[in-house]
């Protein structure tokens, strides 16, 4: 079977068409902030040693949004599904690590669909849980990333929206201090140097303009922690006209930041990687040398979400990003 596999996956990351379905390479180049959520500001005291023991003084202004220009009608459509790091996401990386964030260490923000069973968890078990077929690249990435992707982060829970990340009603009363949101709360305690905010699906009911101020929020909380956020695209359309996504878009622009675009990477596939419901993605175990796990969504996330922390890694340090080997492309109905 694993021979059969050589060739299955770059469809998912090399789309074309134009702005229906643009061009998609793995690693194309991709392309700060003042009002924090209500939250308790992180006392770096209270938090567990940070990884660099004696930051060097660093003038870290808060940052703020540059003014964004008209963007044609789905321009996020455009981005590539992995991005690389660029000029701010560097800059970003190299103030966190001053500031005492640890480089091994990435935080996700985000629904059930980002529960340690349906994102990463496997890669935290060990190579029995996992097989990275032709991309065994990839395992230098698990490594760096030990620790990181088997723990419950914090700001992850069933239902949560941006309302709940922002809530200190919704924190972890246990570890949590008080008064303190699950976003800081999982900042404060992991003190990464990536968070993946992946956002929307619950937040389906929510006006777009409240969806994107509460991005925004999050957003400059996390630039203001000296992390990178890397932004994702969602595989549904739950809220309507893609309005999520649009507005995903649109800050990453803004912004500066890296987009991991995951509805891309599901196009092509069968029901585009849903269920029925038309949201939950379909399920398969993360063993990548089955030829038909390549169609299934949630083993497409896996893939896609870790070939984004090993572009962004490798480019924050200046190595150069790996592309995999093409694969034949899966025609969605």
């Amino acid at each position: 079977m694993k021979h059969a596999f050589a060739s299955l996956i770059f469809c998912l990351l090399v789309l074309s068409g134009c702005i229906t379905l643009p061009s998609a390479t793995p690693f194309p180049p991709s392309s700060s902030p003042a009002e924090t959520p209500t939250a308790t500001k992180i006392d770096q005291d209270a938090t567990e040693t940070p990884y660099v023991q004696t930051p060097s003084p660093i003038a870290s202004p808060t940052p703020t949004a540059s003014a964004t220009p008209t963007l044609p009608p789905n321009y996020w459509m455009s981005l590539p599904v992995i991005p690389i790091a660029n000029a701010n996401a560097r800059h970003i990386y190299q103030r966190g690590l001053q500031a005492g964030n640890n480089p091994h260490a990435f935080s996700i923000v985000g629904d059930c669909l980002s529960l340690i069973e349906n994102l990463f968890g496997d890669y935290g078990k060990g190579p029995g849980f996992y097989e990275l077929a032709q991309f065994q690249y990839l395992q230098e990435t698990i490594d760096w990333f030990e620790g990181s992707f088997n723990r419950q982060s914090y700001a992850v829970g069933n239902g949560f929206n941006t309302a709940s990340v922002l809530s200190p009603l919704q924190a972890n009363a246990q570890d949590c201090n008080p008064n303190e949101t699950p976003l800081a709360c999982e900042y404060r305690i992991h003190r990464p140097a990536y968070a993946i905010i992946t956002l929307g699906t619950d937040d389906f009911e929510t006006k777009p303009e409240t969806y994107e101020a509460r991005m925004r929020q999050i957003i400059e909380y996390t630039l203001q922690q000296n992390i990178i956020p890397i932004l994702a695209t969602k595989a549904d359309n739950r809220e309507g006209n893609n309005a999520f996504n649009n507005i995903i878009g649109n800050l990453a622009y803004e912004y500066d930041l890296p987009v991991w675009n995951f509805w891309l990477a599901v196009q092509p596939l069968p029901a585009h990687g849903l269920k029925p419901d038309g949201y939950h993605l379909t399920w398969g175990p993360n063993h990548l040398d089955y030829p038909y796990i390549l169609s299934l969504g949630f083993p497409v996330r896996n893939l896609t979400a870790l070939q984004t922390l090993d572009s962004l890694r490798r480019s924050v340090l200046g190595e150069p990003t790996v592309v995999p080997p093409p694969t034949p492309t899966f025609t969605a109905p």
